[in-house]
């Protein structure tokens, strides 16, 4: 059964609103059943169990589930091999809804064929004319189980660490026992339409939301591409500013009348709007950067909502306490307290020849008017070349020699306005030697796109940032900090709290209001990924 929740208006004939009306309620009553997701009133009845023995049949004629008879096992013998999916002897509501979602996994963002397909329909769908009303069939209860450990592992859980590790994504994977979730589902207590969070990164379900729109638009719209002859300005009257008006109008960027050609006020908001969703300057111009997004095909899009929910499963659940997040493709940092967003700036990342690498580190430091100890790379392929052309290049970019070191000098940049890590560093120690820190060239972060670093992340407001990680200490006041940022001295300062770093890369996901956002692939992640989604191939 195929949702599609997106809904494009007639603009001409009433009928055709009321018609659209009936559907759109339609829609929302099939959504709001389709949603119901596997958390719900489970059986909880202790009454009918079954032998211990009757998995082992079970596996032997259903071999693809050994994989999953650790858990089945530890599941059962905590409930006392009582049936969980069965009450007097009827199938309990969830088992549709179960296997409803496995069969169309696609709408999971997922591609990856689940093991017994027709043996799971028939044994949920197909009633034998000469069976008993009430009667148990314990290959269905067992059948039910494995395949709720088989969508956790495809929809919750993602592809394996093989293949995180195998696109450059050093995140730690989060670790939920879907054993001990399913039996919290099945002991909570039994209120209509109740239903349990799951496991999953909070976006999982934005982008999901926005798959089905998306694939929706992907049905019923050629999208076809804007072609301009020449650079739209406020106030021109043209037909393609009414084929522009009706694209963002699907996009839900416009809200007026989409057979106007004027290029008036609400479309320059519109504009600016589209343009804030997909990381340009909002200026509300229809210039080159803005056309050639409105005509990304809505096939490259759903490819990116894809990529992106796989990279939401492998994200911690939630967290409890402050964390800082770095989306590299977004070039920003956004400040979190137990998953509330305080605040964000704009940073600065990597080149694409210097990237950024995705990982999880710690903040422990924090380092006023910091020294700066050039990397042996940047010694090499660019300070010595530097040298021969300017003798004097050590002392008019103060700098110091202090030792050799494999045949290099040991190069440190003293503190002050000129250094290149500006007035204050944040260290979470790390392989990578990868940190955050200040910046004496300002000018960067009005930038559109900002990938202009050796891989290391510099912060667009630094003196928020320290403020914000020595909260803790009240002796830290704002004069302070500030003090210390100029006072050309380096001081580094132990933090009473520890702060998670999370260095992310996510190329589509959902804004504080909610709003789709699309960003450029920098790094060229995406495309790798997306190929062992949409091919099935991908080892989970």
């Amino acid at each position: 059964m195929a949702v599609c929740i997106f809904t494009l208006f007639s603009c001409k004939q009433n009928a055709k609103r009321n018609q659209q009306s009936k559907a759109d309620s339609l829609k929302k009553k099939i959504v709001k059943e389709w949603n119901k997701t596997i958390p719900g009133n489970f059986s909880d009845q202790t009454k009918a169990t079954f032998d211990s023995a009757q998995i082992v049949i079970f596996l032997k004629k259903y071999p693809a589930f050994n994989a999953y008879a650790q858990d089945i096992n530890l599941f059962y013998s905590k409930r006392r091999f009582a049936y969980a999916w069965y009450v007097n002897g009827v199938l309990i509501e969830q088992a549709g809804n179960l296997s409803d979602r496995l069969i169309n996994l696609q709408n999971e963002g997922v591609y990856k064929a689940i093991p017994y397909p027709k043996s799971l329909d028939s044994l949920i769908f197909d009633v034998h004319p000469k069976a008993k009303p009430g009667k148990i069939n314990i290959n269905t209860e067992l059948m039910l189980t494995a395949q709720y450990f088989v969508f956790s592992k495809l929809a919750f859980q993602g592809m394996s660490d093989s293949i995180t590790r195998s696109v450059n994504w050093y995140l730690p994977r989060k670790k939920v026992s879907y054993n001990d979730y399913l039996d919290s589902l099945l002991k909570k207590p039994g209120k209509p339409g109740s239903t349990m969070p799951e496991p999953v990164y909070r976006q999982y379900d934005l982008l999901k939301n926005y798959l089905a729109k998306y694939r929706h638009l992907d049905v019923t719209d050629k999208w076809l591409p804007i072609i301009l002859d020449e650079k739209l300005k406020p106030g021109d009257s043209l037909e393609v500013i009414s084929l522009i008006k009706r694209r963002l109008y699907k996009l839900e960027d416009f809200k007026g009348d989409t057979l106007n050609n004027v290029y008036n006020d609400e479309l320059k908001e519109a504009f600016k709007q589209f343009q804030l969703r997909h990381g340009l300057t909002a200026d509300g111009i229809a210039g080159s950067g803005t056309i050639a997004e409105l005509n990304v095909p809505i096939k490259n899009r759903i490819q990116q909502i894809l990529v992106n929910m796989e990279r939401c499963r492998w994200l911690p659940v939630s967290l409890n306490t402050d964390y800082l997040a770095v989306n590299i493709p977004e070039f920003k940092l956004h400040v979190y307290h137990a998953d509330s967003l305080l605040w964000s700036c704009n940073v600065v990342v990597g080149q694409e020849v210097h990237q950024t690498v995705i990982f999880y580190g710690v903040m422990q430091f924090v380092v006023f008017s910091p020294y700066w100890n050039l990397p042996e790379s940047i010694i090499r392929n660019e300070v010595l070349p530097a040298i021969k052309r300017n003798p004097n290049y050590i002392n008019e970019h103060n700098m110091i020699i202090t030792g050799k070191v494999n045949g290099l000098p040991v190069i440190k940049q003293k503190p002050g306005s000129a250094n290149s890590l500006g007035l204050v560093k944040f260290l979470f120690p790390n392989s990578y030697s990868i940190y955050l820190h200040d910046t004496p060239s300002k000018s960067l972060f009005g930038e559109s796109s900002r990938a202009f670093s050796h891989g290391c992340i510099r912060v667009g407001e630094p003196a928020r940032l320290a403020s914000f990680l020595l909260k803790y200490d009240s002796t830290w006041t704002a004069a302070r900090i500030n003090k210390a940022m100029h006072l050309g001295k380096e001081q580094q300062i132990t933090l009473k709290q520890k702060t998670p770093v999370f260095i992310a890369y996510f190329t589509a996901f959902t804004d504080r209001s909610n709003k789709l956002n699309f960003r450029k692939d920098i790094y060229n992640r995406d495309e790798r990924l997306a190929s062992m989604i949409l091919s099935g191939k991908g080892s989970y």
